[in-house]
């Protein structure tokens, strides 16, 4: 019998795989619980379709990500953070406050697509982070952590 998988099965496949399983499987477990539909050829149009226009949409937004990369690599931007006479800040800067920073230079990155790496900043000066801005697209953005 052979299935669409409407879901990730371990062990199976991932999500609008084309899979063949045994009858029993499909009929009594994938298909009642939802994860899978029967490949009909009305299905499998539809499925083609849907992967169709999945990949449009993507490449839409791969390309877009690209544009991103570029600009982000020549932005600076400033975090600030409380800190005492000697550089050091109380606390330290995390992807939350760089996000807030990318979203008043006008970029809506989310804070777990940010990563700072393995060092926790503690002290004022220039750093970069890494930015995930679409599946294997990231870019490098620079930062400067100043005193209020």
């Amino acid at each position: 019998m052979e299935v669409i998988l409407k879901q990730d099965v371990k062990g199976l496949g991932y999500k609008d795989d084309k899979v063949e399983v045994r009858n029993g499987y499909g009929r009594n477990f994938l298909i009642p619980k939802g994860i899978a539909i029967l490949a009909t050829e009305s299905a499998k149009k539809m499925h083609a379709e849907t992967l169709k226009q999945k990949a449009y949409k993507e490449d839409k937004l791969r390309k877009e990500a690209a544009a991103n990369v570029e600009k982000l690599a020549g932005l600076t931007i400033k975090v600030g953070a409380k800190a005492g006479e000697s550089g050091k800040i109380f606390g330290s800067v995390t992807n939350i406050q760089i996000a807030e920073a990318l979203q008043k230079a006008g970029y809506n990155i989310e804070r777990k697509n940010i990563e700072l790496g393995e060092e926790t900043i503690k002290q004022v000066g220039a750093y970069t982070a890494k930015v995930r801005l679409f599946k294997e697209v990231s870019a490098t953005v620079n930062f400067e952590v100043v005193a209020e």
